[in-house]
This record gives structure tokens, C-alpha cells and sequence, in this order.
């Protein structure tokens, strides 16, 4: 049977095949960004009570209006947004929000620009729908935003960019500057901005969040993409959502519908009696532990010859492995996980060419004993 072309545009996730060759070895996977910790129990609660109570049919396409609410009112908690819950659509993920924007907002030949290193999913979403993705790099280790390499790649073609904040890799978190520049830029070339913000709540030392849509320029022109996997641990109950304009959240319902149908109905009930119920030190305790976790590992790193780019944000480090011995990224992480039993993910999967050859991705947030382990076998590299 003859595929579709579309089908040959997605290769395989290099962080699935790190997973497949780290269960073979019972190693420790540092590769997918699994959060380990445990759910909320007032999270798990409010579904078993909500199937409970008989909310086990579909949804509305667009979210259970608790939810859309519960959402709406967290951006007023958090960065003073006013937003209405119309505004907000709750899908399989953010990683289905991505998809079902994109088909809402995006043409076939439209170009899109993706920082690197980039999340891969988004690359992935990009090309699938036959959008172009176009790159703009930066550097470790501090990934400072260069607006002259980001004016250099607009073409006539451009149509919108896509940020990650705090980003999957690299652990960048934009500042309120950097954010008004991308917004003047996106204003200047008419462009949208799909802003990723999953990671909002994995904040280190003195960095703050700023949503996308607190930036005037940015507001009536992003899409904010976030969820709650990596927040309350849930990632296989693949509940996110988008927030856009009206117009383009009812768009998008019409393609989430058609892909989705809904989120899974008393799933949400869980989250959105998270997010009315969950207090600051939570979240607090959520960004301290992780803190803890990223110096432990970055510690581990150093200490066998590797060169970690410390993130301010998410969690995930991006590391330099020059010292270890492989002609590239993916022989140098399989030589890691082959001495150590500590998978990691081949840098090239964030990047277009061969500028992660000599970088590898490991994902910390593990539970303590595990990431202490992990930690101690790391050390043998030196």
C-alpha cells in the first residue's frame, strides 16, 4: 500500500528511539521529559469524582466551561490578563492545540520561524501541514535572542514564528525586553506568534515568566499554547490548551472537533479543580525542587568533564559532550547510555543541521533517588 508524501515528512522522534534503547538496557531515561512526580491528589480526586458523578460523554469541542473558566482565571492569578473563557480552547494536549492552530492559521508554503535549538514537535507539526519551517539560532549558553539573525530569515513568505518560553531544550526564559522586541518584529511583518509556555511554572532563581500575551504588540496576535502534563504530572491524560482571539479559538474548534471530538471529559474536571484549589506554594515548592534537581544533576555533569549549559527554565539541560568519545551526537549519547545505563537525547533533534554533533539533551526531573543515581553513574564518564 503506497503512502501519503505527508507521511514521509515526520521521521522518527529521537527521543522515542532513546526511550526504546534504554528500556532494552533497564537504564535510566533522562531522554523523554516524563515529570515524575507525584499527581495532586485533589487532581486525581476530582476525576474519580467527576466519573463518578456521570461526566463521562462529550464535552463541548472547545473544553468543559468549569475549565475554560478555571484557565481564564489562572492568567488573572498569575500575570494580571484579563482574558474571557471564549477565548480559550481545551484540546489533547498542547501538542494538539499546536496542530489544530496551525491548520487554522497556517497555509501550505507559509514559512515559519523556529529558534534553535527547537523543540522537535513543533518542526515536526510544521512540516507535516506543509508549512516551512526557517531557523534562527541561538547560541549557547546564554541563547540570547539576536534580532539581525532574526530579520535576516523574514522572506514575503514569512507568516509567523513559534517561542518556547521557558524553552524545551535549552531552558531559556525570555525576558519582558526580548518578548516587546519579538513583538515590534512580529507587528513590523505582520506575523502571528505560536507562544509554547508549558514549562511557565519551572522557574529558577531570578527569572519571572512574562506571557506572550501581557506584551500589547503581542496580545491580539498569539496564540498561547500551555497544559497541564508537566504541571500536576498527567502527561497520558494529554489535556492542554490554547488562548487566542475568538475568531481563531473558533476556527480551531471546528478542526479540533473534527480531529479530537473533546478532551477527555472527567480529565478536566481533575484539572480545572487544580487550578482553583492548588495555592502559590505549590507551584512555589514545584520551582524549588527542580531548582535542586537541575544543580544536583549540572553538578554531576561538570563533575565528569561535560560542559552543561545551566537552563534558567523548564527542565532539561542542554550539555556539551566533545569529551565523549563518538563521531557524532547520537554515537557520543549511545557511548553515554552503553557506560552509564543514563539515556539522553541526541542534540540533532533540536536542530536543522549538524549544529548539535557534539550536544546531547538530558531531562532531570526525576524522583530524588533516581535522579541521585542517575547522578552517580554520570560520574563514572570522567
Amino acid at each position: 500500500m503506497k503512502l501519503s508524501q505527508r507521511s514521509g515528512t515526520v521521521e522518527q522522534s529521537h527521543i522515542r528511539s532513546m526511550t526504546r534503547a534504554c528500556n532494552a538496557r533497564n537504564g535510566i531515561n533522562m531522554a523523554q521529559g516524563v515529570c515524575d512526580l507525584e499527581v495532586p491528589r485533589i487532581v486525581i480526586e476530582g476525576a474519580y469524582a467527576a466519573m463518578n458523578a456521570g461526566v463521562n460523554i462529550y464535552t463541548p469541542t472547545e473544553g468543559l466551561p468549569r475549565l475554560r473558566n478555571a484557565i481564564a482565571a489562572k492568567m488573572k492569578r498569575f500575570y494580571e490578563v484579563e482574558i474571557e473563557s471564549e477565548q480559550v480552547l481545551v484540546s489533547d494536549g498542547a501538542t494538539g492545540a499546536f496542530y489544530t492552530a496551525c491548520m487554522a492559521l497556517l497555509n501550505p508554503g507559509d514559512e515559519v520561524i523556529l529558534f534553535e535549538p527547537y523543540y522537535g514537535y513543533h518542526r515536526s507539526t510544521l512540516t507535516s501541514l506543509g508549512a516551512v519551517p526557517t531557523f534562527v539560532r541561538l547560541e549557547a549558553p546564554e541563547w540570547n535572542l539576536d534580532m539581525d539573525a532574526l530579520e535576516a530569515v523574514v522572506t514575503p513568505k514569512t507568516r509567523a514564528m513559534v517561542i518556547c518560553n521557558p524553552a524545551n531544550p535549552s531552558g531559556k526564559v525570555y525576558t519582558h525586553e526580548e518578548l516587546e522586541h519579538i513583538g515590534a518584529f512580529a507587528e513590523k511583518h505582520d506575523l502571528i506568534v505560536f507562544a509554547d509556555e508549558m514549562y511557565e511554572h519551572f522557574l529558577y532563581g531570578d527569572a519571572v515568566h512574562i506571557t506572550a500575551l501581557s506584551v500589547p504588540s503581542l496580545k491580539d496576535r498569539c496564540v498561547v499554547l500551555s497544559g497541564f502534563s508537566k504541571v500536576f504530572s498527567i502527561t497520558g491524560w494529554r489535556l492542554g490548551y490554547a488562548i487566542a482571539p475568538v475568531s481563531v479559538i473558533e476556527a480551531m474548534a471546528q478542526l479540533n472537533d473534527l480531529i479530537y471530538v473533546c478532551a477527555p471529559a472527567p480529565l478536566q474536571i481533575g484539572a480545572a479543580i487544580g487550578l482553583e484549589e492548588l495555592g502559590d506554594e505549590y507551584y512555589n515548592e514545584l520551582a524549588r525542587l527542580h531548582e535542586h534537581k537541575r544543580d544536583l544533576f549540572c553538578g554531576a555533569l561538570r563533575d565528569a568533564g561535560l560542559n552543561p549549559s545551566i537552563p534558567n527554565g523548564a527542565y532539561y539541560v542542554m550539555t556539551d559532550v566533545s569529551s565523549v568519545r563518538g563521531s557524532d551526537d547520537f554515537d557520543k549519547a549511545m557511548a553515554i547510555l552503553e557506560k552509564t545505563g543514563v539515556a539522553s537525547v541526541p542534540g540533532r533533534a533540536f536542530y536543522h543541521d549538524d549544529a548539535g554533533c557534539n550536544l546531547v539533551r538530558f531531562c532531570y526531573s526525576k524522583p530524588l533517588d533516581v535522579l541521585e543515581e542517575a547522578a552517580k553513574r554520570i560520574r563514572k564518564l570522567r
